[in-house]
């Protein structure tokens, strides 16, 4: 599987189509912040996307890069919407209250699990392919929350699925109970608890540690963590069938509303095209290597193991009914008046995402499709303003 890692790909292979923007006026610099660390795959993809946005513009806005230095995932809101970044890599997640109708989306990535004989490729791309499509085009509850805290969104991504990588083998209903498990949603957490484990929350950068020192047993994560942030050296018993779902708490660029303001109707539209790539990169770059780091698991001597059926079939059955639960709570904690219409109307976007991906298999392909769907369709005369 191909994954295309600069923008001189992308031209050549005709993604969006036209003649490049000519450059007419001096750069516009970005300073886009990113709390991970630079090795990363989304810091790979984040340099793409700099590629693609000043190819794009014509070299009338370009981004300078700043990960795990200019601002952590903690401080990226406040950072963003204050100006000391220009742009972040926005993890809603750790924001409950500023972000519910984002959330509240974010939140229920495990209807996954309902779809039956879901590739974890076309999950993830079709996942982030339907966010975008209702932030975009049909959530303005979600786009006055972004404004409220100086912001725009520009568009989405995702990891691939999640599983159980752990330091003991977790196959059954009884392996979950009692366990400790680090949970990076409040789905996950909800999924842990009625199983009877119990769930923590820790910073991506305390998981290694946590793990090596016996502090959890498991963390839910995707497998490119595995290398990410090298939890192959801990996790010596991996499983990806439970509780699935995909971590889609990303706003890949969050960028400060004033900035945006700033630039001309035509850089939006640039800027734009660059966030579908972005989009899009990220999305490949996390399935990509899901495959080459089970592989690497098992290479290590250690065990790549699955869920039994009973497993499986009550982690559907939760799936059903946390639905509920998830409206229930943005309804009555944050306020989400309209939660039962977005979700339902996002499950059908979904629906029709997954044929739409089916067969991609690469960052151009899914760039295009994510371009041609939703980024070419926001009207950047009104979008963030």
């Amino acid at each position: 599987m191909k994954i295309f890692r600069n923008v001189a790909a992308l031209a050549a292979a005709g993604v969006f189509g036209g003649a490049l923007w000519a450059s007419t006026a001096s750069a516009t610099n970005i300073n886009y912040a990113l709390g991970i660390p630079p090795s990363s795959d989304t810091v790979r993809a984040a340099e793409v996307f700099a590629e693609a946005l000043e190819e794009y513009s014509g070299g009338e806005v370009t981004a300078r890069l700043f990960p795990l230095s200019l601002l952590n995932a903690a401080e990226t809101s406040a950072g963003v919407r204050d100006g000391i970044a220009d742009a972040g890599y926005l993890l809603t997640a750790y924001f409950p209250g500023e972000y519910p109708h984002t959330n509240l989306i974010n939140d229920t990535s495990m209807q996954l699990n309902l779809i039956e004989d879901l590739d974890s490729w076309v999950e993830a791309m079709a996942y982030v392919g339907a966010k975008n499509e209702l932030l975009f085009l049909h959530c303005p509850e979600c786009n006055d929350e972004y404004a409220a805290q100086n912001q725009v969104f520009t568009g989405a991504a995702a990891s691939s699925r999640y599983g159980l990588l752990c330091t003991t083998p977790i196959t059954s209903v009884a392996d979950v109970r009692g366990k400790r498990l680090r949970v990076a949603g409040s789905h996950w957490s909800r999924w842990a608890a009625h199983f009877g484990a119990q769930s923590l929350s820790l910073t991506y950068n305390e998981i290694y540690e946590a793990l090596g020192q016996g502090v959890i047993d498991c963390t839910i994560q995707s497998a490119p963590e595995l290398r990410n942030i090298r939890l192959v050296e801990q996790a010596t018993y991996v499983n990806m069938d439970v509780p699935g779902g995909v971590y889609s708490a990303v706003v890949s660029v969050s960028l400060n509303r004033d900035v945006w303001g700033g630039l001309s109707e035509d850089q939006r539209t640039a800027f734009l095209r660059a966030a579908a790539v972005m989009s899009a990169e990220h999305t490949v770059g996390y399935l990509a290597i899901e495959d080459e780091m089970l592989d690497e698991v098992r290479a290590r001597g250690n065990q790549v193991v699955s869920a039994d059926d009973e497993l499986i079939q009550a982690t559907r059955e939760f799936t059903e009914k946390d639905l509920q639960t998830a409206l229930d709570y943005y309804g009555e904690r944050h306020n989400v008046e309209r939660g039962d219409e977005l979700l339902e109307l996002f499950s059908e976007f979904l629906e029709r995402w997954v044929e739409l991906v089916e067969g991609v298999d690469n960052a151009v392909d899914l760039a295009q499709i994510y371009w041609d769907e939703v980024f070419s369709k926001v009207d950047v005369s009104s979008h963030g303003l």
